[in-house]
């Protein structure tokens, strides 16, 4: 099936992003700007390492087609360690430069005393809130909202004045990335973020961290009248930025509403409400809005413009949060950042939705004896089940089935977002291991 999918395409030169060994096959052009090729991934499936059954490279072939036997034989593998991920970030070195340049104009922006100098303690705490937490990991949804805006408007007019407002925007969308982290990381009792201790076990702080996330979510509102009320655009980043976080509490009540009840219901993991949740929770704030920020500072305004790049950046949050949970489960915490806790913590996560569909009644109760509980020997039983219901084979197949879903939406777009602007960040999470 995927040769056929494949078959005839012209793909995205990306050998060099990905590890030599794990047989990059690309052909084609990159993006040129006037005319988009989209980007199709060889059959190799990229970049995880395996731990092989069958072979300990993968099987040659003779003549033209794919040998789709022998490489199902040798996709046969166990729960593997993730190495480091190929791909990291959307922008280049020079980019992100530009981009962590502001950093220091935004912290002073929201810990300078001013007028409220009996505040000094409190706003030399708040800067060390935002050096531990803003600062860190890859930083795409922040990039995204200059790299778009860049490719939206012509380079002669990138000022320099406009580019510090696309980059103080884009660290707008990081203080709201923190501020849902860490209430998120206190909520699932995480122990690690961004490899890194999470922000209120630090010292053993504990609830007071709260606090320190709503001050990073009302930084953002700070920023925003600084640098950004005269402009035309200003009303529509607020009510992106608020309708945006509803949005995503709306998809963590759900999340948490399904792993509360106390006794495990099945009944309630199922796709649908699995959907829901990363939709709200996760496609809105990690995909939509970093765009929809960028397009409304470019002027694009109509809303069929928006509706369209819309339907796309939700599939992609779909995606992305399919493979975190993936990643959750059979990740690396050395590559990811974090341990993972999805299945002590019962959440509905694809792994188990799936499993669910695919579990005999025995299998079934497997889950229903073990999923939720942080004992470790159940949570090595909920593992062991997964790898026996080959999910790790499913999700592969899911992954380049969605891809294709993607790249299939994007071609169908007719105004608004060139092409080349969701292919930029489709390349960078397709197979992503972070």
């Amino acid at each position: 099936m995927a040769s056929q999918l494949l078959k005839g395409r012209n793909v995205l030169a990306l050998k060099s992003l990905l590890p030599k060994q794990i047989i990059p096959s690309f052909s084609g052009a990159a993006f040129d700007g006037s005319k988009t090729k989209r980007p199709t991934p060889s059959v190799a499936y990229g970049s995880r390492s395996l731990t092989t059954t069958k072979y300990a490279s993968p099987p040659e072939c003779t003549g033209a087609g794919f040998c789709s036997h022998s490489f199902q034989r040798w996709m046969t593998y166990k729960s593997t360690a993730v190495p480091p991920a190929a791909v990291t970030s959307v922008a280049s070195r020079d980019e992100r430069r530009g981009f962590m340049a502001c950093f220091p104009d935004l912290v002073r922006n929201l810990t300078e005393v001013g007028f409220h100098k009996d505040l000094e303690e409190a706003n030399k705490w708040f800067a060390k809130v935002l050096q531990y937490n803003v600062q860190g990991g890859k930083m795409n949804r922040g990039l995204a909202v200059p790299l778009t805006y860049k490719m939206l408007v012509p380079a002669e007019k990138q000022t320099e004045e406009l580019m510090h407002q696309a980059y103080i925007v884009g660290w707008c969308v990081e203080l709201m990335q923190a501020f849902f982290l860490v209430l998120d990381d206190i909520m699932d009792n995480s122990e690690t973020r961004r490899g890194k201790e999470c922000w209120y076990r630090k010292d053993g702080l504990g609830l007071p961290a709260i606090n320190d996330a709503i001050l990073m979510e009302a930084g953002i509102y700070k920023l925003l009248k600084l640098h950004c009320s005269s402009e035309p655009y200003y009303p529509n980043l607020i009510d992106l930025f608020h309708s945006t976080t509803m949005k995503t509490t709306l998809g963590q009540s759900l999340d948490l509403l399904g792993a509360q009840s106390g006794k495990l219901d099945l009944q309630k993991y199922t796709m649908e409400r699995y959907s829901a949740i990363v939709k709200y929770k996760t496609a809105h704030y990690s995909f939509h809005l970093p765009i929809a920020l960028a397009m409304h500072m470019a002027g694009i305004s109509d809303p069929e413009s928006h509706r369209q790049a819309k339907h796309i950046l939700l599939e992609m949050g779909n995606l992305f949060q399919v493979q975190d949970d993936f990643l959750d489960c059979f990740g690396d915490p050395a590559v990811t950042g974090k341990v993972g806790t999805d299945i002590q913590d019962g959440k509905c996560s694809w792994l188990v939705v799936v499993a669910l569909q695919r579990a005999s009644g025995r299998q079934k109760q497997i889950i229903q004896d073990n999923y939720g509980s942080s004992d470790p020997e159940k949570v090595e039983q909920i593992k062991q089940l997964y790898t026996d219901l080959n999910l790790i084979s499913v999700y592969k197949k899911y992954e380049l089935n969605n891809y294709e879903l993607i790249c299939r939406l994007i071609e169908q777009t007719s105004r608004g977002v060139p092409h080349k602007v969701f292919y930029k960040m489709l390349e960078k999470i397709y197979q992503r291991e972070s």
